[in-house]
């Protein structure tokens, strides 16, 4: 069974040309330097006629490996986080599977730990 990280912006307004192009600048500074070759990374959906109101939408499914987790994590949301404060005036949803990621002022998304380099160290010997 896989976890995935699923991120949703909606905004009555589309996106701007300038807003579109910080989107393609920033998803390209993400996969320039995403650590591993081989796994998923950050996703960001084609726009549907249908999704009224999304203004952005994407999702990466978590490692199965448990050293691969918490660099992925951070790397991910540390992109979406600036995905957010590229979109000003967007309702943002960030979440694992049934579990809310929060959002902080002066941090952006992060959660519990995923930084922490005893625990990374510890789930890399696993």
């Amino acid at each position: 069974m896989s976890v995935s990280l699923y991120y949703t912006a909606l905004r009555t307004e589309p996106l701007t040309a300038s807003e579109a192009a910080s989107v393609t600048r920033i998803v390209a500074a993400h996969a320039a330097s995403f650590p591993y070759e081989d796994e998923e990374s950050l996703y960001v959906y084609e726009q549907a006629d249908g999704d009224r109101g999304q203004i952005l939408a994407g999702s990466t499914k978590m490692p199965f490996e448990p050293g691969r987790l918490l660099p992925v994590i951070a790397h991910v949301l540390d992109s979406v986080t600036e995905l957010r404060r590229a979109l000003d005036g967007a309702d943002w949803r960030v979440h694992m599977d049934d579990l809310d990621v929060p959002w902080d002022e002066s941090e952006g998304y992060v959660l519990p730990g995923m930084r922490d380099a005893d625990l990374m160290a510890e789930l890399g010997g696993l």
